[in-house]
């Protein structure tokens, strides 16, 4: 028991490491988190919540892509050079995710995690992560682990 228990943990090392994914539709798995992401604002109990505007309306969504989704955090041994700098050239904050496949400053939304929160692709990961997995950033190492890795899909947005 313990023989196979150790087969499918070098498996799983293994499919992370070469970026074995297959392109097939998947299943996300619903799941409850509590990150201490940031909260709407709000002012006297009310959110402030913006009013869709007919001149800036919601961006369209141009395609649906199935991926891996994981997270990272500016810790030194996940990361190049500057643990704080993107491969965009921007300072890593909150909304930024890594992918190898689409254009840097692609926006992007995660609608079964995050819901209508949009990300911007600013990012990078080492070339053996593949093209369909999508690294979400966090401030910290704890709470990039404890995300762990879903099956999920994204929605790219028109710019």
């Amino acid at each position: 028991m313990r023989l196979k228990k150790s087969m499918i943990e070098i498996l799983l090392i293994f499919s992370s490491i070469f970026g074995i994914f297959f392109q097939f539709p998947l299943e996300a798995e619903k799941t409850s988190f509590d990150f201490n992401l940031p909260k709407s604002p709000t002012l006297g109990g009310n959110t402030l919540i913006a009013i869709a505007n007919p001149k800036n309306p919601e961006p369209k969504v141009i395609k649906r892509l199935n991926v891996i989704l994981t997270a990272y955090s500016s810790s030194p041994w996940e990361t190049d050079e500057d643990p704080h700098i993107t491969a965009a050239g921007t300072k890593v904050k909150y909304g930024i995710v890594a992918n190898n496949l689409l254009p840097l400053g692609t926006k992007i939304k995660i609608p079964e995690i995050f819901g209508d929160e949009i990300f911007v692709v600013e990012d990078r990961m080492n070339w053996k992560k593949g093209k369909y997995q999508v690294d979400v950033w966090f401030d910290d190492y704890l709470k990039a682990k404890e995300f762990g890795a879903k099956k999920t899909y994204i929605e790219i947005l028109e710019d």
